[in-house]
Protein backbone atom coordinates (compact mmCIF):
# COMPACT_ATOMS: atom_id res chain seq x y z
CA UNK A 1 0.00 0.00 0.00
CA UNK A 2 2.84 2.36 0.87
CA UNK A 3 4.44 1.67 -2.52
CA UNK A 4 1.19 2.58 -4.32
CA UNK A 5 0.85 5.75 -2.23
CA UNK A 6 4.45 6.75 -2.95
CA UNK A 7 3.84 6.20 -6.66
CA UNK A 8 0.67 8.35 -6.57
CA UNK A 9 2.49 11.14 -4.75
CA UNK A 10 5.32 11.01 -7.26
CA UNK A 11 2.79 11.13 -10.11
CA UNK A 12 1.00 14.14 -8.66
CA UNK A 13 4.28 15.93 -7.90
CA UNK A 14 5.33 15.44 -11.50
CA UNK A 15 1.95 16.74 -12.71
CA UNK A 16 2.12 19.91 -10.60
CA UNK A 17 5.75 20.47 -11.58
CA UNK A 18 4.76 20.29 -15.25
CA UNK A 19 1.74 22.52 -14.56
CA UNK A 20 3.90 25.29 -13.07
CA UNK A 21 6.42 24.94 -15.89
CA UNK A 22 3.59 25.11 -18.44
CA UNK A 23 2.17 28.26 -16.85
CA UNK A 24 5.62 29.87 -16.99
CA UNK A 25 6.10 28.97 -20.66
CA UNK A 26 2.53 29.98 -21.45
CA UNK A 27 3.13 33.35 -19.80
CA UNK A 28 6.00 33.98 -22.22
CA UNK A 29 3.87 33.06 -25.23
CA UNK A 30 1.02 35.20 -23.91
CA UNK A 31 3.22 38.31 -23.68
CA UNK A 32 4.50 37.84 -27.23
CA UNK A 33 0.99 37.02 -28.51
CA UNK A 34 -0.30 40.28 -27.06
CA UNK A 35 1.93 42.17 -29.50
CA UNK A 36 0.54 40.20 -32.43
CA UNK A 37 -3.05 40.68 -31.35
CA UNK A 38 -2.74 44.41 -30.57
CA UNK A 39 -1.17 45.24 -33.93
CA UNK A 40 -3.67 43.07 -35.79
CA UNK A 41 -6.55 44.62 -33.91
CA UNK A 42 -5.54 48.14 -34.93
CA UNK A 43 -3.94 47.64 -38.36
CA UNK A 44 -5.17 44.19 -39.45
CA UNK A 45 -1.47 43.44 -40.00
CA UNK A 46 0.36 40.23 -39.11
CA UNK A 47 3.62 41.62 -37.75
CA UNK A 48 5.92 38.65 -38.38
CA UNK A 49 8.91 40.73 -37.24
CA UNK A 50 7.51 40.66 -33.71
CA UNK A 51 9.35 37.45 -32.77
CA UNK A 52 12.67 39.05 -33.67
CA UNK A 53 11.86 42.11 -31.55
CA UNK A 54 11.48 39.61 -28.69
CA UNK A 55 14.92 38.20 -29.60
CA UNK A 56 16.48 41.68 -29.45
CA UNK A 57 14.89 42.16 -26.03
CA UNK A 58 16.56 38.99 -24.77
CA UNK A 59 19.94 40.32 -25.92
CA UNK A 60 19.38 43.73 -24.31
CA UNK A 61 18.65 42.00 -20.99
CA UNK A 62 21.74 39.83 -21.44
CA UNK A 63 24.06 42.82 -21.96
CA UNK A 64 22.58 44.72 -19.00
CA UNK A 65 22.96 41.74 -16.67
CA UNK A 66 26.52 41.00 -17.78
CA UNK A 67 27.54 44.64 -17.50
CA UNK A 68 26.51 44.45 -13.84
CA UNK A 69 28.14 41.12 -12.99
CA UNK A 70 25.48 38.58 -14.14
CA UNK A 71 22.94 36.91 -11.79
CA UNK A 72 25.61 34.55 -10.40
CA UNK A 73 27.90 37.36 -9.18
CA UNK A 74 25.93 40.62 -9.29
CA UNK A 75 27.45 43.94 -8.24
CA UNK A 76 24.07 45.01 -6.84
CA UNK A 77 21.09 43.23 -5.21
CA UNK A 78 19.44 40.72 -7.53
CA UNK A 79 15.95 42.29 -7.48
CA UNK A 80 16.93 45.77 -8.76
CA UNK A 81 19.31 44.07 -11.20
CA UNK A 82 16.47 42.07 -12.74
CA UNK A 83 14.17 45.11 -12.75
CA UNK A 84 16.84 47.14 -14.53
CA UNK A 85 17.19 44.42 -17.18
CA UNK A 86 13.41 44.42 -17.67
CA UNK A 87 13.28 48.21 -17.94
CA UNK A 88 16.14 48.43 -20.44
CA UNK A 89 14.72 45.65 -22.61
CA UNK A 90 11.19 47.07 -22.62
CA UNK A 91 12.37 50.60 -23.46
CA UNK A 92 14.76 49.36 -26.17
CA UNK A 93 12.21 47.06 -27.79
CA UNK A 94 9.48 49.67 -27.52
CA UNK A 95 11.61 52.16 -29.43
CA UNK A 96 12.57 49.46 -31.95
CA UNK A 97 8.88 48.72 -32.54
CA UNK A 98 8.17 52.41 -33.15
CA UNK A 99 11.04 52.64 -35.68
CA UNK A 100 9.85 49.51 -37.49
CA UNK A 101 6.30 50.87 -37.73
CA UNK A 102 7.48 54.28 -38.93
CA UNK A 103 9.80 53.13 -41.70
CA UNK A 104 8.60 49.64 -42.68
CA UNK A 105 4.81 49.72 -42.26
CA UNK A 106 3.51 53.28 -42.35
CA UNK A 107 4.57 53.98 -45.97
CA UNK A 108 2.67 50.84 -47.00
CA UNK A 109 -0.49 51.49 -45.03
CA UNK A 110 -2.61 52.15 -48.13
CA UNK A 111 -0.83 49.55 -50.27
CA UNK A 112 -2.34 46.15 -51.12
CA UNK A 113 -2.54 43.84 -48.08
CA UNK A 114 0.32 41.63 -49.31
CA UNK A 115 2.85 44.52 -49.32
CA UNK A 116 3.09 45.14 -45.54
CA UNK A 117 3.10 41.37 -44.97
CA UNK A 118 6.16 40.98 -47.21
CA UNK A 119 7.72 43.99 -45.51
CA UNK A 120 7.18 42.33 -42.11
CA UNK A 121 8.95 39.19 -43.27
CA UNK A 122 11.80 41.33 -44.63
CA UNK A 123 12.14 43.18 -41.32
CA UNK A 124 12.23 39.84 -39.51
CA UNK A 125 15.17 38.61 -41.60
CA UNK A 126 16.86 42.01 -41.29
CA UNK A 127 16.73 41.94 -37.47
CA UNK A 128 17.81 38.31 -37.36
CA UNK A 129 20.83 38.76 -39.61
CA UNK A 130 21.79 42.04 -37.96
CA UNK A 131 21.93 40.16 -34.64
CA UNK A 132 24.11 37.49 -36.27
CA UNK A 133 26.54 40.12 -37.55
CA UNK A 134 26.64 42.12 -34.31
CA UNK A 135 26.63 39.33 -31.73
CA UNK A 136 27.60 36.19 -33.74
CA UNK A 137 25.36 33.12 -34.15
CA UNK A 138 26.88 31.43 -31.10
CA UNK A 139 24.52 30.96 -28.13
CA UNK A 140 24.91 33.25 -25.13
CA UNK A 141 24.01 32.40 -21.53
CA UNK A 142 22.30 34.55 -18.90
CA UNK A 143 24.24 32.60 -16.23
CA UNK A 144 21.23 32.28 -13.94
CA UNK A 145 22.45 28.77 -13.19
CA UNK A 146 25.90 27.19 -13.03
CA UNK A 147 26.85 26.33 -16.60
CA UNK A 148 30.60 26.90 -16.63
CA UNK A 149 33.49 25.14 -14.88
CA UNK A 150 34.46 26.92 -11.69
CA UNK A 151 31.19 28.87 -11.37
CA UNK A 152 29.65 29.21 -7.94
CA UNK A 153 26.82 26.70 -8.30
CA UNK A 154 23.09 27.30 -8.41
CA UNK A 155 22.11 30.91 -9.00
CA UNK A 156 19.74 32.65 -6.59
CA UNK A 157 16.86 32.60 -9.04
CA UNK A 158 16.92 28.79 -9.17
CA UNK A 159 16.67 28.40 -5.42
CA UNK A 160 13.39 27.03 -4.08
CA UNK A 161 10.87 29.76 -3.29
CA UNK A 162 8.57 27.51 -1.26
CA UNK A 163 7.78 23.83 -0.85
CA UNK A 164 4.48 21.97 -0.44
CA UNK A 165 5.25 18.38 0.49
CA UNK A 166 7.67 17.14 -2.16
CA UNK A 167 6.55 19.81 -4.62
CA UNK A 168 8.67 22.96 -4.92
CA UNK A 169 8.56 26.16 -6.97
CA UNK A 170 11.69 28.06 -7.97
CA UNK A 171 12.06 31.82 -7.70
CA UNK A 172 12.59 32.17 -11.44
CA UNK A 173 9.20 30.56 -12.12
CA UNK A 174 7.52 32.95 -9.70
CA UNK A 175 9.30 35.90 -11.32
CA UNK A 176 8.02 34.93 -14.77
CA UNK A 177 4.43 34.16 -13.74
CA UNK A 178 3.97 37.15 -11.39
CA UNK A 179 5.66 39.58 -13.79
CA UNK A 180 3.37 38.42 -16.57
CA UNK A 181 0.29 38.87 -14.39
CA UNK A 182 1.41 42.39 -13.41
CA UNK A 183 2.07 43.39 -17.04
CA UNK A 184 -1.27 42.01 -18.20
CA UNK A 185 -3.17 43.82 -15.46
CA UNK A 186 -1.33 47.03 -16.38
CA UNK A 187 -2.17 46.57 -20.06
CA UNK A 188 -5.85 45.91 -19.29
CA UNK A 189 -6.08 49.03 -17.13
CA UNK A 190 -4.39 51.07 -19.86
CA UNK A 191 -6.70 49.82 -22.62
CA UNK A 192 -9.94 50.17 -20.66
CA UNK A 193 -9.31 53.16 -18.37
CA UNK A 194 -7.17 55.69 -20.29
CA UNK A 195 -8.05 58.02 -23.14
CA UNK A 196 -5.34 56.51 -25.34
CA UNK A 197 -6.66 53.03 -24.60
CA UNK A 198 -10.17 54.07 -25.58
CA UNK A 199 -8.75 55.60 -28.76
CA UNK A 200 -7.01 52.30 -29.52
CA UNK A 201 -10.31 50.45 -29.19
CA UNK A 202 -12.02 53.00 -31.41
CA UNK A 203 -9.35 52.73 -34.11
CA UNK A 204 -9.50 48.94 -34.00
CA UNK A 205 -13.23 49.15 -34.66
CA UNK A 206 -13.15 51.80 -37.43
CA UNK A 207 -9.99 53.79 -38.16
CA UNK A 208 -11.65 56.09 -40.70
CA UNK A 209 -14.51 57.05 -38.41
CA UNK A 210 -12.06 57.53 -35.52
CA UNK A 211 -10.02 59.94 -37.64
CA UNK A 212 -13.16 61.91 -38.49
CA UNK A 213 -13.93 62.17 -34.76
CA UNK A 214 -10.55 63.81 -34.12
CA UNK A 215 -8.47 60.81 -33.02
CA UNK A 216 -4.85 60.91 -34.16
CA UNK A 217 -4.71 57.47 -35.80
CA UNK A 218 -0.94 57.62 -36.44
CA UNK A 219 -0.28 58.33 -32.77
CA UNK A 220 -2.54 55.47 -31.68
CA UNK A 221 -0.76 53.04 -34.01
CA UNK A 222 2.63 54.22 -32.74
CA UNK A 223 1.57 53.66 -29.13
CA UNK A 224 0.26 50.20 -30.06
CA UNK A 225 3.63 49.20 -31.51
CA UNK A 226 5.42 50.75 -28.54
CA UNK A 227 3.44 48.75 -25.98
CA UNK A 228 3.37 45.47 -27.94
CA UNK A 229 7.11 45.58 -28.56
CA UNK A 230 7.83 46.48 -24.92
CA UNK A 231 5.90 43.39 -23.80
CA UNK A 232 7.91 41.28 -26.23
CA UNK A 233 11.09 42.72 -24.71
CA UNK A 234 9.94 41.68 -21.23
CA UNK A 235 9.22 38.18 -22.55
CA UNK A 236 12.76 38.07 -24.00
CA UNK A 237 14.32 38.76 -20.60
CA UNK A 238 12.06 36.17 -18.96
CA UNK A 239 13.12 33.59 -21.53
CA UNK A 240 16.78 34.30 -20.81
CA UNK A 241 16.22 33.98 -17.07
CA UNK A 242 14.33 30.71 -17.18
CA UNK A 243 16.03 28.97 -20.14
CA UNK A 244 19.36 30.85 -19.87
CA UNK A 245 20.52 30.41 -23.47
CA UNK A 246 19.69 32.77 -26.33
CA UNK A 247 20.71 33.08 -29.98
CA UNK A 248 19.76 35.24 -32.99
CA UNK A 249 17.37 32.58 -34.31
CA UNK A 250 15.29 32.19 -31.17
CA UNK A 251 12.67 34.69 -32.33
CA UNK A 252 11.36 32.60 -35.22
CA UNK A 253 10.16 29.59 -33.24
CA UNK A 254 8.85 31.57 -30.28
CA UNK A 255 7.13 34.06 -32.60
CA UNK A 256 5.44 31.27 -34.52
CA UNK A 257 4.14 29.64 -31.34
CA UNK A 258 2.97 33.01 -30.00
CA UNK A 259 1.19 33.66 -33.31
CA UNK A 260 -0.47 30.25 -32.90
CA UNK A 261 -1.52 31.29 -29.40
CA UNK A 262 -2.99 34.55 -30.72
CA UNK A 263 -4.97 32.71 -33.41
CA UNK A 264 -6.21 30.01 -31.02
CA UNK A 265 -7.26 32.59 -28.43
CA UNK A 266 -8.83 34.89 -31.04
CA UNK A 267 -6.48 37.28 -32.77
CA UNK A 268 -7.40 40.88 -32.04
CA UNK A 269 -8.70 39.96 -28.57
CA UNK A 270 -6.37 40.73 -25.64
CA UNK A 271 -7.95 38.23 -23.27
CA UNK A 272 -7.89 35.65 -26.04
CA UNK A 273 -4.14 36.15 -26.54
CA UNK A 274 -3.53 35.46 -22.85
CA UNK A 275 -5.78 32.40 -22.87
CA UNK A 276 -4.20 31.09 -26.07
CA UNK A 277 -0.68 31.61 -24.72
CA UNK A 278 -1.41 29.66 -21.56
CA UNK A 279 -3.10 26.89 -23.55
CA UNK A 280 -0.16 26.55 -25.94
CA UNK A 281 2.37 26.65 -23.10
CA UNK A 282 0.57 23.97 -21.10
CA UNK A 283 0.10 21.81 -24.19
CA UNK A 284 3.79 22.03 -25.08
CA UNK A 285 4.97 21.28 -21.55
CA UNK A 286 2.66 18.33 -20.93
CA UNK A 287 3.47 16.88 -24.35
CA UNK A 288 7.19 16.98 -23.61
CA UNK A 289 6.66 15.66 -20.08
CA UNK A 290 4.29 12.80 -20.82
CA UNK A 291 5.13 11.92 -24.42
CA UNK A 292 8.26 13.29 -26.08
CA UNK A 293 9.66 16.58 -27.35
CA UNK A 294 9.45 15.08 -30.85
CA UNK A 295 5.65 15.34 -30.71
CA UNK A 296 5.54 18.87 -29.30
CA UNK A 297 5.50 20.97 -32.47
CA UNK A 298 3.31 18.44 -34.29
CA UNK A 299 0.57 18.69 -31.67
CA UNK A 300 0.84 22.49 -31.33
CA UNK A 301 0.47 23.18 -35.03
CA UNK A 302 -2.23 20.52 -35.33
CA UNK A 303 -4.20 22.61 -32.83
CA UNK A 304 -3.70 25.64 -35.09
CA UNK A 305 -4.97 23.73 -38.13
CA UNK A 306 -8.01 22.45 -36.24
CA UNK A 307 -8.95 25.94 -35.09
CA UNK A 308 -8.50 27.37 -38.58
CA UNK A 309 -10.77 24.67 -39.99
CA UNK A 310 -13.51 24.62 -37.37
CA UNK A 311 -13.28 27.92 -35.47
CA UNK A 312 -11.17 30.40 -37.37
CA UNK A 313 -12.12 33.23 -34.99
CA UNK A 314 -10.46 31.42 -32.06
CA UNK A 315 -11.78 30.83 -28.56
CA UNK A 316 -12.73 34.44 -27.79
CA UNK A 317 -12.75 35.97 -31.26
CA UNK A 318 -15.92 37.36 -32.79
CA UNK A 319 -17.00 37.01 -36.43
CA UNK A 320 -15.83 39.92 -38.58
CA UNK A 321 -18.63 42.25 -39.57
CA UNK A 322 -18.72 42.96 -43.28
CA UNK A 323 -19.42 46.59 -44.16
CA UNK A 324 -21.90 47.16 -46.97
Amino acid sequence: MSTVLAFQLQTWNFFFRELVSGLAVGSLYALIALGYTMVYGVLKLLNFAHGDVYMVGAYIGFFVLNALGSPLSPVMPIVPLILLAFAASMVGCGLLGVVVERFAYRPLRNAPRIAPLISAIGVSFFLQQTAVLLWSPNPRSYDTFSLHPGSSGIGELFHTAFTIGNFSIQYVQLVVILSTIALMIGLSLFVWKTRTGKAMRAVSFDAEASSMMGIDVDRVITVTFLIGSALAGAAGVMTGLIYQQLNPYMGFGAGLKAFTAAVVGGIGNIGGAVLGGLLIGLTETFTVGYLSSQFSDLILYSILVVFMLFRSTGIRGAPVLQKV
